[in-house]
This record gives structure tokens, sequence and C-alpha cells, in this order.
């Protein structure tokens, strides 16, 4: 029976003194931040930036095929037409 009141206190007390350990009562304090928040969407941004400059470069090379693409059957069909 002691055995058990002990435990209990001893519990109590850990939980205690892990609680004066934290700097606030939030979980996570450092994630949830101002400057935390701004670097993260920061990189955000970057990353968004260089996809899409990804996608606008890829759009732009099968824009650039299509193009080729078009001149030829144009030429071609000059060809047919003028014969």
């Amino acid at each position: 029976m002691y055995s058990r009141i002990s435990l209990r206190q001893l519990s109590l007390a850990t939980r205690a003194s892990a609680r004066s350990y934290t700097s606030s009562f939030k979980e996570g304090s450092v994630a949830a931040s101002k400057e935390f928040g701004k670097k993260e969407k920061a990189h955000e941004d970057q990353y968004i930036k260089q996809e899409e400059r990804r996608k606008l470069e890829k759009l732009r090379a099968e824009m650039e095929k299509k193009k080729a693409e078009l001149a030829d059957l144009q030429k071609e069909h000059d060809q047919i037409s003028s014969t």
C-alpha cells in the first residue's frame, strides 16, 4: 500500500518537474514562432517559384516543337497545293 502511494507521489512530482522545464505552456513553441513561420514560407515560395519555372520551360519547349511541326505541315501543304 505504501508503495502505491509513493509511486503516485513520485509520478506527480515527475510530471510537475517536467512542466517546469518548458519555457511556455504551448507545446512546440519554437515551431509556432514568427521567425520560423517566415522562414518556412520563404522556402515554400522558393520551391513553388522553381516548380513554376520548370513547368514554364517545359511548356516553352513543347511550344517550339509544335511550331516546328506546324511549319513542316505548312510546307507540305504548300507543296501539295502548288503541284
